[in-house]
């Protein structure tokens, strides 16, 4: 028996309206139809099992029949700052770190950022981590933010108890991963890597320099490996 599909809707109630992009995809997609199950999502670390009930133009009507929390939610917070990459890049990233259990995704410009942003494209990120947070199960899907500067997005992960930031140019980091406690904030730049300015930037706001190994990875393998090694170190992929 497949797993019944998900959906993330504003609000819960006994009976709950599914509409908008999640409504065409249910029922142009997915084709659901009257009696069929089907499990809603409001972001609380809930699920909530349904069973459509109507069926009208431009939505679809469901009758919530159980609540229950769910447990694939990740217990460590974990946030993940990237540097805007190339092409569709970023959003692999913020699929991959979506199904890793990432809680936050910060995307942010810096000196070597070269690839270009607009609002559309925040909105896509939205969806892939809706998307993948449907697909590998998770009840929430991570916030994702964007940040013109460095600085802004490095401020905005301040008060996290363990701060890593991942440079190419350093030989040797100070603990890293085998001191890690969450909630933790995760730090990784563009194709073009940081600066020795930024660096010092991220230093005197807390951070702490990690390599990752002797090979240069690729900017979106980078962030998804140091995401990967965290998690595991937190005993969420155990």
């Amino acid at each position: 028996m497949s797993t019944p599909k998900r959906f993330f809707v504003d609000t819960i109630g006994e009976e709950v309206v599914l509409s908008g992009d999640e409504f065409r995809h249910a029922k142009q997609v997915l084709r659901l139809s009257v009696g069929d199950e089907a499990t809603l999502l409001d972001g609380s670390g809930k699920e909530y099992s349904a069973i459509v009930s109507k069926l009208e133009k431009g939505r679809m009507l469901l009758h919530v029949v159980k609540e229950q929390t769910a447990n694939t939610e990740p217990m460590s917070e974990v946030c993940l700052l990237v540097g805007l990459l190339k092409g569709d890049k970023t959003e692999l990233v913020v699929q991959k770190a979506t199904e890793l259990g990432a809680s936050r995704i910060f995307v942010f410009s810096s000196r070597y950022v070269s690839a270009y942003w607009n609002e559309n494209k925040l909105e896509r990120l939205r969806r892939v981590a809706h998307e993948a947070a449907k697909q590998c199960l998770r009840a929430r899907a991570p916030e994702v933010l964007y940040f013109e500067t460095l600085e802004g997005a490095l401020l905005a992960a301040k008060g996290y108890a363990t701060k890593l930031f991942a440079c190419e140019f350093l030989t040797k980091d100070a603990g890293g991963m085998s001191e890690i406690a969450a909630p933790c904030a995760l730090v990784v730049g563009s194709e073009g890597g940081f600066s020795e300015e930024e660096w010092a930037l991220a230093q005197s706001l807390g951070y702490r320099g990690v390599t990752l190994g002797r090979r240069i990875l690729r900017a979106e393998t980078a962030a998804i490996a140091m995401l990967a090694v965290a998690a595991h170190a937190l005993g969420e992929l155990g």
